[in-house]
């Protein structure tokens, strides 16, 4: 868990990274995060403890850190010799995005508490998904309320924010999976940011694990257990003056 002085402390940075790369776009996103209000704030990344950041403020979390991982993931791959084919913009505007379908469709929210004490208790079952959301792919989701919200962007950007999840989402199977160079992913953008967002989600388990976290059925909670609370990386602190 968060204390409410890290969940503010990385809403903060996350305002903050909008603002210092989004260009002209930037008030336009802070205006749709003014409208999504205390919601986007406090989402958590996902339903289970041991999948990842499941818990209040969880995704503001998330996101962040993925911002954080997909630039050093693009500086890397480009010091290996891969073609960057796009912006720093584009990388960050797709990042900052990718889950933004996590936390509801811009009205109703995309997460509700487990009122089930035995699901909390045996399977780590935090968050239940809003069953009054019509259903909708997570990525899907995030474009749609990008658009209801007029925010525009780059074909680099949709495909980023689209095709975040890789061969982990059977739908994406047509972009990676081809048998004709012309219809080959033709950009970098996709690997790069499902790289980061993988690598996050890993970081954040190994967080919780070393937090206290179980898969094992207990009747303590982890933060009651351990006395902590999850700390962002050291480094997330000063992203926004190193990227």
């Amino acid at each position: 868990m968060l204390q409410a002085e890290q969940i503010l402390e990385n809403f903060d940075l996350h305002q903050q990274i909008i603002k210092s790369e989004l260009g002209e776009r930037a008030d336009q996103v802070l205006s749709m995060l003014d409208s999504l209000g205390e919601n986007y704030i406090m989402s958590p990344a996902s339903g289970k403890s041991w999948y990842h950041n499941a818990f209040p403020g969880g995704y503001v979390d998330h996101v962040n850190r993925v911002v954080e991982c997909a630039a050093k993931t693009m500086r890397f791959w480009e010091s290996m010799g891969a073609t960057i084919d796009f912006t720093r913009q584009e990388l960050i505007f797709a990042a900052l995005f990718h889950d933004l379908g996590k936390i509801g469709d811009g009205e109703g929210v995309g997460y509700l508490e487990q009122t089930d004490n035995w699901r909390r208790d045996k399977m780590n079952e935090m968050y239940v998904p809003n069953p009054d959301l019509d259903f909708m792919l997570i990525p899907d989701r995030s474009l749609f309320i990008l658009q209801k919200f007029g925010i525009p962007m780059s074909q680099k950007e949709f495909l980023g924010i689209r095709l975040h999840d890789g061969v982990f989402d059977d739908a994406n199977k047509a972009y990676f999976f081809s048998y004709n160079p012309d219809s080959r992913m033709k950009t970098n953008i996709v690997n790069i940011l499902h790289s980061a967002d993988f690598m996050a989600s890993k970081i954040e388990y190994d967080i919780w694990q070393r937090s206290g976290g179980s898969t094992r059925a207990n009747t303590q909670k982890t933060k009651t257990s351990t006395g902590q609370s999850v700390k962002s990386s050291e480094g997330l602190s000063n992203f926004v003056k190193n990227l």
